[in-house]
């Protein structure tokens, strides 16, 4: 078995990419390094293999536009505000509308933030849609939650294994150059 690279200072970007690295490894690097550890795990990797490549610190400018808060009561009428926060005022409108079992999910806040000048009518209209359309697939797991990915996948194709079969199957793969997806031959470590 090949051994995974230490992650420091000359190892090619290419063979950095090539391997899974803890988002902590990452953010340890970095600090070592000089490099801001801000960020999540696709921006840290982004950060790093740049550096790895041309040695230059690159540096994420975030720009945080404050947002109005209104003290105004929220209706149905009511538009949605530039630069839209989720609030406890928001939350007892969608409650009071919705229900008690309302939430906000991270597609829905995504949708109130980008329609802001459309009617608070619409946001639920369209909290409704999220929740449907939520129903009827398999939710997509975000590309940094490899691990996540992987687990539900390996249970998707072998029913009746155990979760240390895939934590071995999990721990093999990672330390393997290429990718981090689920395939049937890493079942080969379970011999």
């Amino acid at each position: 078995m090949e051994e995974r690279p230490k992650l420091q200072k000359g190892l090619d970007s290419k063979t950095f990419r090539n391997y899974y690295y803890l988002k902590q490894e990452l953010v340890d690097f970095c600090k070592e390094e000089g490099l801001s550890s801000s960020g999540g795990k696709l921006e840290l990797t982004e950060r790093i293999a740049t550096y790895l490549e041309t040695g230059k610190k690159t540096t994420t400018i975030t720009k945080r536009v404050k947002a109005i808060v209104s003290t105004e009561p929220i209706t149905k009428e009511s538009i949605i505000e530039v630069n839209f926060v989720c609030s406890q005022r928001h939350r007892a409108f969608f409650e009071q509308e919705i229900g008690k079992a309302f939430s906000f999910n991270v597609k829905f806040q995504n949708w109130l933030k980008e329609n802001a000048g459309k009617t608070y009518q619409d946001a639920i209209v369209a909290y409704a849609q999220i929740k449907q359309e939520s129903k009827n697939k398999t939710k997509k797991i975000d590309k940094q939650f490899e691990y996540n990915t992987y687990i539900r996948d390996f249970f998707a194709d072998n029913k009746g294994k155990t979760l240390k079969e895939v934590i071995q199957c999990w721990n093999y793969k990672k330390s393997q150059p290429g990718s981090n997806a689920y395939e049937k031959s890493d079942l080969n470590i379970l011999s």
